[in-house]
């Protein structure tokens, strides 16, 4: 008979490399209604969109955005109802259409475009983003400013061009453009967290 061998100690083992986000998450993670954060017909929606573009400047047909934000009132408990499914089927069936979840999460189309709509949020200028895609070991973290906040922390601490990567661009009927340039002329800043 012959006895275990004794487990070697997890410093002996060199880490293993990272491997890329996507496009594989494709597949999977997008659900219906995922860009449909604020319940149907509310007067107060916004629509937060725009397009991820790569280090050439080319659009990004294949990646997919997170976004997260208080509720219109501050609070951050959010709503359940994202990802409800189907009692037969057990497939993925969206939203309920009522709920504020303060989550969304969209791929991007062909042409690298994507959108989300919303809620302004409460007690802070800003909603936040991931970003997955192609290339990318980890997910990149950023905000999309409503607003040019000059109070803000974050902001204040950015030169005007770095600064100006974060603020959405206000446009017609309740709408804001927020592009992503994962790199490059123009990168959007993107912040670590640990």
């Amino acid at each position: 008979m012959t006895s275990p061998r004794p487990a070697s100690p997890a410093s002996a083992h060199a880490p293993t490399p990272s491997q890329t986000v996507g496009p594989f998450y494709g597949y999977a993670l997008p659900f219906p209604g995922g860009g449909d954060v604020a319940p149907a017909g509310h007067p107060e929606t916004i629509t937060l969109h725009g397009y991820v573009y790569d280090g050439a400047g080319l659009p990004v047909p294949d990646a997919l955005i997170e976004t997260w934000q208080p509720g219109p009132d501050g609070s951050r408990s959010g709503a359940p109802g994202s990802l409800r499914h189907d009692p037969v089927t057990g497939r993925v069936i969206g939203r309920d259409g009522v709920a504020f979840t303060g989550f969304g999460r969209v791929p991007t189309d062909p042409d690298g475009h994507w959108a989300v709509r919303t809620l302004p949020p409460g007690g802070v200028p800003y909603i936040s983003l991931a970003v997955f895609a192609r290339g990318l070991l980890h997910h990149l973290h950023t905000r999309a400013y409503l607003v040019d906040a000059p109070g803000d922390r974050l902001l204040g601490a950015l030169a005007g061009e770095r600064r100006a990567t974060l603020v959405a661009e206000a446009g017609p009927d309740r709408t804001y453009r927020f592009d992503i340039r994962l790199q490059g002329p123009g990168e959007t800043v993107f912040l670590e967290f640990s």
